[in-house]
């Protein structure tokens, strides 16, 4: 699937992910949805990604996604307002952004999934609304929002949504795959 280039694609594309998202986690019963994620140490060799170690279930996944709305939500709302912030909040940065990732599982230890889902639902609705407030080429234009740096609002809003979507849709199906513990 292409990169969206405009507001309506990056829209579009959000939506058809998160809804294969919900499918995909509607199809599992309860058990494997709280299930904790078995991945053979084999298949975990080959992968040098922190998150196959760090995501212990679905909760933990959604947690992520949640919080990375947070993430671009706070980042826009701020700098939006006058306050330069940067989108990855200190003592974080982008070399050390996976102490970052764990301290959001840490602090979800007593989120229940049904509470995660929910925090996910709404995120996502929340960041759709932001995104609808913006214009494609505030979106997408190079240098239209200082902020952004050498970057676009829409490629941060691409990979907090549609690519966020889709790298938690492959591990949710990698789950299914596995046995249980």
């Amino acid at each position: 699937m292409s990169r969206p280039t405009t507001k309506i694609d990056l829209i579009t594309t959000a939506d058809e992910q998160f809804s294969t998202l919900w499918q995909l986690i509607d199809s599992m019963d309860d058990k494997k949805q709280n299930a904790v994620f078995v991945f053979n140490e084999e298949f975990l060799k080959k992968r040098k990604e922190a998150h196959w170690q760090r995501d212990q279930n679905l909760r933990d996944v959604l947690i992520h996604l949640y919080e990375w709305h947070q993430l671009l939500l706070n980042w826009v709302t701020s700098n939006q307002k006058g306050e330069a912030k940067p989108f990855i909040p200190a003592p974080y940065n982008w070399r050390t952004y996976g102490k970052l990732n764990e301290e959001f599982i840490e602090k979800h230890q007593n989120t229940s999934l049904n509470e995660a889902k929910q925090l996910l639902k709404n995120s996502h609705t929340d960041v759709l609304k932001m995104i609808e407030a913006f214009t494609s080429e505030e979106l997408f234009a190079k240098n239209t929002l200082p902020w952004t740096g050498t970057s676009t609002l829409g490629s941060y809003c691409v990979s907090a949504t549609s690519s966020h979507y889709e790298w938690a849709i492959k591990k949710i199906r990698k789950h299914i795959k596995s046995p249980e513990k």
